[in-house]
């Protein structure tokens, strides 16, 4: 223990020496990305919060909520360069029926304090910022499930940007959901099966109001995309950033948008 809280303290004092190089490299790499183009559409899978704390001697419960707080401080990088579309993976349906109660419950606790957080902020009713929560709420808590029903609600008509927050949520679910949408509707002569295009298709998925991911960032070193958005990512760009969630910084955001807008996205053509 000792011996990580050295580590700890070093860690501390070398990021203080080297805060005005980074400075200088962000604004080089400022003057590489300005000019766009910029992803409409971003996703994020905030990986390594736990392992981030163990390393620091910290209990793991802990590096969710320093999680949390990058969250909100990435969400600013985001708007700033007026991405219009970002969706966050805060929790997978693994992640809500298997971890321990303990670890579930710390991690409900910091969504509701998210919600509540998000639903009292200024700046999303003056930037017009549309709130979706989706996956299987039927599993988290009550107080949750009417908050995410509340501000999906009080911001249902804003339309400048969109925050989408996956949780308990999986790609493949909501794909079988749709399916049985489509299925019933057939059934009772709603829609003809031949008359289903990916266009109709996307309507049915609980994620169908948003355009498809130009660009996932996946933190922790970790080079997979776990079950997130399967429909939307299938001509997504991936990025993965070997630092641990809640140590991400702007440089590394930056890192993704010039990796992204040096690739040639020719969609298959």
């Amino acid at each position: 223990m000792a011996k990580k809280r050295l580590e700890s303290v070093m860690l501390h004092i070398g990021e203080k020496l080297l805060k005005p190089l980074y400075r200088v490299y962000e604004k080089w790499l400022w003057l590489q990305i300005k000019n766009g183009p910029f992803p409409r559409h971003v996703g994020i899978i905030p990986d390594g919060n736990r392992r981030w704390a163990r390393e620091r001697g910290l209990e793991v419960l802990n590096g969710h909520y320093f999680g949390y707080l990058k969250m909100k401080e990435v969400l600013k990088w985001i708007w700033e360069l007026k991405i219009p579309y970002v969706t966050l993976f805060a929790m997978s349906t693994e992640n809500c029926l298997y971890r321990s109660p303990e670890e579930r419950s710390n991690l409900f606790n910091i969504i509701k304090q998210g919600l509540e957080e998000l639903g009292k902020l200024p700046g999303i009713y003056k930037n017009k910022v549309k709130v979706l929560v989706v996956g299987n709420l039927d599993i988290v808590p009550d107080e949750i499930k009417n908050l995410a029903t509340e501000i999906m609600k009080a911001t249902s008509s804003h339309d400048k940007y969109t925050l989408t927050i996956a949780l308990c949520y999986g790609g493949r679910e909501e794909i079988i959901e749709a399916v049985k949408r489509i299925a019933s509707d057939a059934v009772l002569g709603v829609i003809n099966p031949s008359d289903v295009t990916e266009e109709l298709f996307s309507k049915y998925l609980a994620t169908g109001g948003i355009p498809d991911l130009d660009l996932i960032v996946r933190t922790s070193g970790e080079e997979r995309i776990s079950n997130f958005l399967l429909w939307h990512s299938a001509y997504s760009e991936l990025y993965f950033c070997d630092a641990y969630w809640p140590e991400f910084r702007k440089i590394d955001f930056w890192r993704a948008i010039r990796s992204y807008q040096r690739r040639e996205r020719r969609f298959g053509r």
